[in-house]
């Protein structure tokens, strides 16, 4: 069996690690790779994985795919290393998190604290090429992320934190009477003023969480993050 993350993911993720599809996917990143700029790099394409393993994940916030300039994409969804500015949709859901559950805003965009307590920050496909949005879409990350949120969803008692239309086609994926799924548009400055500030996922998740007799999430951020801390 192939070891690419280290933890209980590789068992999980087994099938898909073992199949043809995933061989034409890696065939095909080794020549991106090769011959362009792609992110993030390839030691950062499991992180989120890596931090988070199957068996501790209490919740997912996914993405579409990682951030494409310079600098930004950490294998977390939404989240930049420390002295990196803020992409907008962060900065909006920093604004939410202080409205919902008072959570400070921090200077900077490092959120492996989350990952730290629970919550697997996915995206649906996990590299992409510098500049180009969406360039690796449909190339067979697809594959391995449905496995993942369908093995939670399974699994069960895992709360779902879905933004924006890309990330609710994945509602199929999961067994909502075993789950909770808390759905708004994207913080994207095209849509967070459609419904995303006022809808509070951060408290919705920690009742969820509750409920299901886990811990709730401490969302605040440390005001700041030293380069030892970074994965």
């Amino acid at each position: 069996m192939k070891k690419l993350i280290g933890n209980d993911w590789d068992e999980i993720l087994a099938p898909v690690f073992e199949s043809q599809q995933y061989q034409q996917l890696h065939n095909f990143l080794k020549n991106e790779y090769a011959t362009k700029k792609i992110y993030p790099d390839m030691y950062h394409i499991f992180t989120a994985f890596k931090l988070t393993s199957f068996a501790d994940t209490k919740v997912v916030i996914l993405g579409q795919d990682p951030y494409h300039n310079p600098g930004q994409a950490t294998g977390m969804s939404f989240s930049v290393n420390p002295g990196i500015a803020l992409p907008p949709s962060l900065q909006n859901i920093y604004k939410e998190l202080y409205d919902d559950v008072g959570a400070v805003p921090v200077k900077h965009g490092y959120l492996k604290k989350w990952a730290d307590q629970g919550v697997l920050l996915l995206n649906a496909v996990l590299t992409v090429p510098y500049g180009h949005a969406n360039g690796h879409q449909g190339k067979g990350w697809e594959l391995l992320t449905d496995q993942a949120i369908k093995a939670l969803s399974a699994r069960g008692k895992v709360v779902f934190i879905l933004w924006g239309r890309f990330a609710q086609n994945k509602i199929p994926l999961i067994d909502t009477n075993k789950n909770t799924i808390i759905k708004s548009p994207h913080p994207s400055p095209f849509s967070a003023n459609r419904g995303f500030f006022g809808s509070r996922p951060f408290s919705k998740c920690n009742k969820a969480l509750l409920s299901y007799g886990e811990n709730p999430i401490d969302w605040q951020l440390p005001s700041e993050v030293s380069q030892d801390e970074v994965v």
